[in-house]
Parts: C-alpha cells; sequence; structure tokens
C-alpha cells in the first residue's frame, strides 16, 4: 500500500516558507541535514499549525510552524511541542512519536516559531481517503480499534517520570476548560448563537469531578493518526501542539467528538473529520467500552465529555470565521464557519436531550 502513505503537495499561497533562510538555518543547527539546496511541500489542509515536508540534500526533514496572522501564541507553541516530544521520545517502549531534531524561537528567521522532526511515513485517514484505498468494514474496524488502544496507551504513560510533571495544572482542570473555552468564544464572537449559550449553561451546571490526570492530546483523531502501510497498527501520533496532564475523559470526549456515525443525524454529517462513518467503525458507544476495559477508568459521564468536545468545536470554528472576516485568510472554508458553530452545537444539545452519545438519528 506504499502509493497510499501520506504525500505533501505544492505550499498553498500565503503560507510559503524562505527555502534559503530555512538552508542557512539547517547548516547551523543541523549541519549533517545541511544540502546543496532546499525544497518544500505542505502537508495536508488542517486549521492548526502548519505541516511541510523538507528536502535537504539526501535527507527529508518535516517542518511545524505556527500559520500566519495568528495571535493565539498558547495555541502555537512550536518549543512547548518541541520539548513535550523530546520528552516523550525517552520514555521506554513508547515509539508512537516522531523524533524530534531541533527547534528556533527566533521569528526573524522563518516569520514564527518553528521545530523540525523525522518524517514518519504511513497512511493517513482524513476526510476524504486516498483515492483508490479499500477502506472494508473489516479494515475499519480493525483501524478503530487500533485508534483507541492507542489513546487509552497515551493515558497509561507515566507522565511523571517522562519529566511532564509541569506541563498542567490537573486540578480543577475540567471546570477551568469550560470557562477558558467561553473565553475563547467572546473574544472571537460575531454574531449571536442561541445554542451555543444553551450548550454553556448546561455544561457548567453538570461538571464532573476531575478524574486521574494523565498526559492528554486533546485532538487526537483519525488525521493526526499514522497508520502502518498494511493499516493493521498505529505508528505514530502527530500534532502534539494542544497536549497537557489533565482530565484523560476530556481527551476521550474530544475523539467523540470528531467521531460521526453513519445514522448520525445530517447536521453531523457537516462535521466529518474523517472516515468513521464507514461501515465496521467501531460506534462511539463501543469506542469507551474498549477505553474502559482498556484504562480500568470509570466512564460514566461521558455524556459530558462529549458534549463538552463538541463545545470546543464550535469555538473553534468561530475563531476560524472570525479570521475570514477579518481578512486574516482568504479560503472559502472559512467562510462558512459560522454554519459550523451552530451545526456542532445543536449536535450536542441532541445528545442532551436523548441522553446518549450514540444512535442519536433515531
Amino acid at each position: 500500500m506504499s502509493e497510499f502513505t501520506d504525500q505533501p503537495s505544492a505550499v498553498r499561497e500565503g503560507q510559503g516558507i524562505d527555502p534559503a533562510a530555512l538552508g542557512d538555518w539547517l547548516a547551523k543547527n543541523l549541519p549533517g541535514y545541511a544540502g546543496d539546496s532546499v525544497s518544500i511541500e505542505q502537508f495536508g489542509r488542517g486549521y492548526s499549525n502548519l505541516t511541510y515536508l523538507v528536502r535537504s540534500g539526501p535527507h527529508e526533514l518535516v517542518l511545524r510552524r505556527a500559520p500566519p496572522g495568528v495571535k493565539i501564541k498558547s495555541a502555537h507553541d512550536m518549543g512547548r511541542e518541541f520539548r513535550i516530544l523530546s520528552a516523550l521520545a525517552g520514555v521506554p517502549g513508547w515509539t508512537k512519536t516522531p523524533k524530534p531534531l531541533a527547534a528556533c524561537e527566533d521569528e526573524s528567521v522563518l516569520g514564527s516559531q518553528f521545530y523540525v522532526m523525522e518524517r514518519v511515513r504511513g497512511v493517513i485517514l482524513r476526510a476524504k481517503p486516498p483515492k483508490g484505498l479499500v477502506l472494508s468494514p473489516d479494515v475499519m474496524r480493525r483501524v478503530s480499534e487500533a485508534t483507541i488502544d492507542t489513546l487509552a496507551e497515551i493515558h497509561n504513560l507515566d507522565w511523571r517520570a517522562a519529566g511532564l510533571e509541569g506541563l498542567g495544572k490537573p486540578e480543577g482542570y475540567v471546570r477551568r476548560q469550560v470557562e477558558g473555552w467561553t473565553e475563547r468564544y467572546r473574544k472571537a464572537q460575531t454574531d449571536e448563537v442561541p445554542q451555543f449559550e444553551e450548550l454553556g449553561k448546561w455544561l457548567l451546571a453538570h461538571l464532573p469531578a476531575d478524574s486521574p490526570p494523565a498526559l492528554i492530546h486533546n485532538d487526537f483523531k483519525y488525521d493526526n493518526v499514522v497508520l502502518d502501510e498494511r493499516l493493521s497498527s498505529v505508528v505514530s501520533v502527530l500534532d502534539w501542539e494542544m497536549a497537557t496532564v489533565g482530565d484523560p475523559l476530556m481527551d476521550l470526549g474530544t475523539t467523540l467528538g470528531y467521531w460521526i456515525e453513519p445514522d448520525d443525524p445530517p447536521v453531523f454529517q457537516l462535521t466529518v473529520f474523517g472516515p468513521t462513518n464507514l461501515p465496521g467503525n467501531l460506534r462511539r458507544s463501543e469506542l469507551v467500552a474498549r477505553y474502559a476495559e482498556k484504562t480500568g477508568r470509570d466512564v460514566g459521564d461521558v455524556l459530558f465529555y462529549y458534549a463538552n468536545a463538541l463545545y470546543k468545536l464550535a469555538v473553534v470554528a468561530q475563531q476560524l470565521y472570525k479570521r475570514w472576516k477579518d481578512g486574516l485568510t482568504k479560503e472559502d472554508r472559512y467562510a462558512v464557519m459560522l454554519a459550523g458553530v451552530q451545526a456542532v452545537t445543536s449536535s450536542a444539545l441532541v445528545a442532551i436531550e436523548k441522553g446518549r452519545i450514540d444512535r442519536l438519528g433515531e
């Protein structure tokens, strides 16, 4: 299946990198990787940090940087992401993160902080899977099981032994997250969205107690997971920019928020982030059951964590819409994000009304 390995394409307009400046920096900081010339392509079309393939002589590197025009530094701290990867590289038995190589916090070099890491080859399942890739029910069952098992593996890591004790503040994490995302929404608000207000009130009225803390990824979904070419196992987990130490059930909820099922109402299908709606995938309730088995954690309040995940997605959609409205991006996909805010919060309210996280189209 090597033809389905994730591949880059041309750098998108307004997101370019000066190859000469990067080449000079590589020569000073990674002498063994500096070649006669540097070529740059770009991966994916995510809404977060930007990811590039850098070819320098015989070497291939992956570069991560913040998108231009973004002012939320806490969400795009390249140095922090580099330090997390560096810590995970030293955890015995853990191999599912790329090897970090060097970081640059001097924004004058490329216009923003960045770091480089080794390239991990494999298959990434995005909203539109690679053309010709057969994703049978048996394959999707295997992939979904491997994916949730990897999330459980992350939550079972000894984060203290990894030197990540100062990464987050576990006490009061759940309340702080709900209030923090509400504040982010207020700063980016452009229109009145009654569904969002109703959902926020419900979350604050139903806050569960914090679970025992763990290292959490905070953006764990199919397009941040690299699969082996046989689609039988996870070889790497990408995009650790939002990782912290906190309540792992909030992390599980985030994954459930991305997990659209085939019989979900039409409004849910507007937010598909990967082929979770193909036959064979575990259902959301099955993901929860398998996760509980692998971690031994109590998942009784899963409806709250699912609703909270959709709340966060709504805030992100609002932030992206404001970027478009303020002229910081010209990409058409950002122009419809306000409808996304309404759709996602409506989805959460449907789940709350039904009192469950799946079979929501019934």
